[in-house]
């Protein structure tokens, strides 16, 4: 009896052992993710001589993204798509607006295997809204201070982007000194407008997007694909915030692609 109780014992002290140590690696070994972040310029693409359509269709070939969050709203995206695969064309008004999705990220579905997860929270009703509250913020003279303070601030950001010589440099966007001088006039308008812009406020609408690109990595967590999230590069410095907070993805830096098509 002793003797099958100290077999019984040695059995599970086996069993503990080697199940830990099966256990363990496969958590170990569950892929990460790789993010990207791509600041866009919107219509400035269409005419910048040098951060352009081309230049981003070769950027997003280099990358080889699985899946690219875009800021396009859901309930957006259908009619867009649809029309698309119907006669080679966006009529949707909202993805019109950007030629980052117009005229290279749908025209490479044909040539490539991602998949466009709409992330943007944007709404028309939010986007008029937003709109009329400003427009009568600038005509209220009890806010006179406050419009001064915000109108100063795009002066001020604007003043230093020029002064670095690196307007629209693809390089320089993607930097984290691009984002500290976008913030100069952002954190401003934040401040000042945001809880009265409600949805439509700066701090508002990005907590908006970026519930739908959680979403979108909860959803393929740990499944070891590539994530590439196309934003105005505005947006950038605050979503990079928040993507340094989770653990279980990889952020990768846009330099490396940038200089991998500079040398082909």
């Amino acid at each position: 009896m002793r003797l099958i109780k100290l077999l019984f014992i040695f059995t599970t002290i086996l069993i503990l052992l080697f199940g830990c140590n099966e256990t363990t690696p496969k958590l170990q070994e569950r892929p990460k993710n790789e993010v990207l972040v791509l600041g866009t310029i919107h219509g400035g693409h269409l005419t910048d001589s040098l951060y352009n359509i081309p230049y981003l269709k070769k950027l997003i070939k280099a990358i080889q993204p699985d899946y690219i969050l875009a800021e396009i709203p859901p309930d957006r995206m259908e009619m867009a798509m649809t029309g698309f695969k119907r006669d080679d064309s966006i009529s949707e008004p909202r993805v019109l607006r950007f030629p980052e999705y117009v005229d290279v990220i749908f025209p490479l579905t044909k040539e490539m295997d991602f998949e466009i997860i709409p992330t943007a929270g944007w709404t028309k009703p939010m986007a008029d809204e937003r709109s009329a509250k400003l427009r009568a913020i600038s005509k209220d003279s009890s806010r006179t201070a406050d419009w001064h303070a915000y109108t100063e601030a795009n002066k001020r950001s604007d003043s230093i982007y020029r002064a670095t010589g690196k307007v629209n440099d693809s390089y320089f966007i993607h930097t984290p000194t691009y984002d500290s001088i976008q913030d100069i006039a952002l954190q401003t308008y934040n401040r000042l407008f945001n809880v009265e812009l409600g949805l439509g406020g700066w701090e508002n609408i990005n907590i908006a997007h970026y519930w739908n690109i959680e979403k979108a990595l909860e959803k393929h967590r740990y499944e070891g694909k590539r994530f590439l999230i196309v934003y105005g590069a505005g947006h950038k410095g605050w979503f990079l915030r928040q993507l340094r907070k989770r653990d279980d993805i990889t952020l990768l830096e846009m330099e490396p692609f940038l200089k991998t098509i500079a040398e082909k």
